[in-house]
């Protein structure tokens, strides 16, 4: 794999993973079911990750959209 492939699929894991994290983490049901069957020290690093997860939808979808634009050209 190059670096240019790489540079064409990175973009959307960042986002993907930004997307999922904001949406589980607002999600009033998944955040109760995570409260009740995950141990406590896991349940507060999972929380933690909130700022990361928003942090990488932002940045995942500006890239995205960075490289469907360039692309295009």
């Amino acid at each position: 794999m190059t670096h240019k492939e790489l540079d064409m699929i990175f973009p959307y894991f960042v986002f993907g993973y930004g997307l999922i994290m904001t949406l589980v983490l607002n999600s009033e049901f998944f955040m109760k079911l995570a409260e009740e069957r995950l141990p406590k020290n896991l349940h507060a690093n999972f929380v933690s990750h909130r700022y990361l997860g928003f942090v990488c939808l932002i940045i995942g979808s500006v890239w995205s959209l960075q490289n469907i634009w360039y692309t295009n050209l």
